[in-house]
């Protein structure tokens, strides 16, 4: 089976908030997916809540369901990191740099989700060597929605408050902590009154987090997918007039049962100088790639997608361009997964490792993502297929 590359620019992550952005009259927007309109918006980021996933499981999310159209395609990597980056900056992979949930920056491994050393055994926070605001130094798209005078509000965990990756993508945003669905309902609602014009971020990650211990489908992961459901319907039920919901996600995600074990496997190791991402996409940096491609291609066969950091820009993985500050971020060698094969590491990442769910790669479970949209009138014309 063929890739399925991102439809950055045409159907994607990156293009909610600009096409909300267009409605509210902010400059330089434009609305490809056709849900501008709302004045007062809230985006729910539902983190782990794959498209294909939702119609399976339909009966457990009513609310949800009743809401679905076709799919977009949420960017690759298919992971938070990333896709937090896209929503916020509106802009491609290539773009806003951020190329996995881990990857090379200057003479640094970054856990781009954590702002911290990846592989470390102990925790090393990198925000005064790799300045936030300097790793990613585009103006996001809160920024210019903040400088055209629309409200932007993040609700988010508590915790999020002055993270690399807040600090990083999602910029311009006044932000208010929460922590829990009580309380993140209740703030959507004030700041979806707070002024005329409103653009309000919102975060769940619980989802994700049962996938990723559970497995997507099981039933613990089937009990928040309903929770998930109450809580969309909860916060369109005390939605204002003129005011919209947008539920969306990062990427959906699979049961990857397959697992090679990149910390054991001297096959694997031989030549590797440095080795990030995560289970179901790898970055591979190399001084002999066409010899490291050599044994990974005999070792994984056609179980994964291999291709050089010129092959997979060229291809557009991570977008229509790549900044020449970006990419060197990109592995020398990018192995993206198929099937259920997880590319582990028992060494370096021993908690990750144990997960049945996972995600990351170019498989249309991981990259189909919802865009479905409750409240205000509005018509989707562009998207994706079913």
């Amino acid at each position: 089976m063929d890739p399925l590359v991102p439809r950055y620019g045409a159907g994607s992550l990156a293009d909610v908030v600009p096409s909300l952005l267009a409605g509210l009259d902010v400059p330089g927007m434009v609305d490809v997916l056709g849900i501008s309109g709302p004045a007062r918006v809230c985006v729910l980021l539902v983190d782990g809540l794959g498209w294909r996933l939702l119609r399976e499981h339909a009966s457990d999310a009513p609310f949800l369901a009743s809401l679905a159209g076709p799919p977009i395609t949420a960017g690759f990597p298919s992971t938070t990191a990333s896709s937090v980056a896209a929503l916020g900056t509106g802009a491609s992979t290539g773009e806003h740099g951020l190329v996995g949930y881990s990857f090379a920056a200057g003479d640094e491994v970054l856990n781009a989700l954590r702002w911290n050393r990846y592989g470390a055994p102990e925790h090393v926070d990198l925000r005064s060597v790799l300045v936030p605001e300097e790793v990613q130094p585009r103006r996001t798209a809160f920024e210019a929605a903040a400088d055209a005078g629309v409200a932007v509000r993040l609700v988010l965990p508590r915790d999020h408050k002055g993270s690399g990756l807040t600090r990083a993508v999602l910029r311009g945003g006044r932000f208010q902590g929460v922590l829990g669905l009580g309380d993140l309902v209740a703030r959507v609602g004030e700041a979806l009154r707070s002024a005329d014009r409103v653009l309000c971020y919102a975060y769940h990650a619980d989802l994700d987090g049962l996938g990723h211990v559970y497995g997507p489908g099981s039933e613990p992961w089937r009990w928040q997918l309903r929770f998930v459901d109450r809580l969309a319907a909860a916060v369109a039920d005390d939605l204002p007039p003129g005011g919209a919901l947008v539920v969306t996600a990062d990427h959906g995600m699979v049961v990857a049962d397959d697992r090679v074990d990149c910390d054991t496997d001297p096959v694997l190791r031989d030549g590797v100088r440095a080795l990030a991402g995560e289970a179901r996409v790898r970055h591979v940096y190399t001084d002999v790639p066409d010899d490291v491609r050599s044994r990974w291609a005999g070792r994984l066969g056609d179980r994964a997608w291999i291709a050089s950091r010129e092959e997979a820009v060229a291809a557009g993985w991570f977008g229509p361009t790549v900044a020449d500050h970006v990419r060197p971020r990109i592995g020398d060698l990018v192995v993206a997964a198929k099937g259920s094969l997880a590319l582990v590491r028992s060494e370096v990442e021993a908690g990750l490792t144990g997960f049945v769910g996972h995600h990351g790669s170019l498989t249309e479970e991981e990259q189909h993502i919802p865009v479905l949209v409750a409240g205000a009138s509005s018509t989707r014309t562009v998207g994706g297929s079913a």
